[in-house]
């Protein structure tokens, strides 16, 4: 699942080729991922010329010329292609945009389970999980931060993939982040003490930081980057040694997610300085 080091290096990516762009073509071609009928799809892309693509917790968004936005959720499998259009498509290619300097910017999804949204730019509120998203995890500041979480209750890990929370967060990156402050997954968020929440939050800067230019730099002249993650320090490597104190490192399979820490970094009973 793309989370936010992903996102922000393909918004790169994007932002170096697209703004300024006319759209000459619009093809609607998977109608599962698309919450738009292709008529006003169509109609309102063609001939449109393309802005800046920002980001919002793990959805892209596209603006354009008229005022609206293209907004996209990838969720679980959704990925970008930035090919000439003479290159064969995969045969999940949901949508294909023809770019006035010669390219297509396509989109796929193998499991068919991402979004594809256009609204009007005053509107996105309207779009499914913007309005009771929380904070974009990269851009919250401390205060924010330790003001929002006393909210939730339960298993520290949980907390952080939870939108509600914080915008931008899923599982690989939540194992880097609690291993980066030493924080036990499994924590009762009311355990934590004020200094673990402040080094919690100081984590999650510092890993988007170290990452993101990363798996930018992975990125090809077609936007694939091969969901590369062998970089990341503990999150799939379980059994493997914990690359700061050489302990074995842990991973716990629950309700389909994966977890991995280290047992002595990440102390169940409380803080580490």
């Amino acid at each position: 699942m793309p989370e936010i080091p992903d996102l922000e290096a393909i918004r790169g990516f994007l932002n170096e080729r697209l703004p300024g762009e006319k759209i000459e073509r619009a093809e609607f071609l998977i109608p599962v991922v698309f919450r738009i009928p292709k008529e006003s799809f169509v109609e309102t892309l063609e001939g449109n010329t393309l802005g800046e693509t920002t980001r919002r917790g793990k959805f892209l968004l596209f603006a354009l010329e008229s005022g609206h936005v293209m907004v996209i959720n990838a969720m679980l499998a959704g990925r970008f292609q930035y090919v000439e259009p003479k290159e064969k498509r995969r045969s999940s290619t949901c949508m294909a945009l023809g770019i006035s300097n010669g390219h297509e910017l396509r989109y796929y999804d193998d499991r068919r389970m991402g979004k594809v949204y256009l609204v009007e730019r005053g509107r996105l509120l309207e779009v499914p999980q913007f309005a009771d998203m929380g904070p974009d995890a990269w851009e919250v500041t401390l205060e924010e931060f330790k003001e929002h979480i006393k909210k939730f209750r339960g298993q520290i890990k949980n907390i952080l993939v939870n939108h509600k929370f914080l915008a931008g967060i899923g599982n690989a990156y939540s194992d880097e982040i609690l291993f980066k402050a030493k924080v036990h997954p499994y924590r009762k968020r009311t355990s934590m003490s004020e200094e673990e929440i402040e080094r919690l939050h100081a984590a999650i800067g510092q890993v988007f930081d170290w990452a993101t230019p990363i798996v930018a730099s992975q990125m090809e002249e077609d936007l694939n980057y091969k969901d590369r993650r062998d970089f990341l320090k503990i999150h799939r490597k379980g059994g493997d040694q914990c690359p700061v104190c050489g302990t074995r490192i842990s991973e716990i399979t629950a309700g389909q997610r994966i977890t991995n820490f280290c047992r002595t970094c990440q102390p169940e009973q409380g803080s580490r300085g």
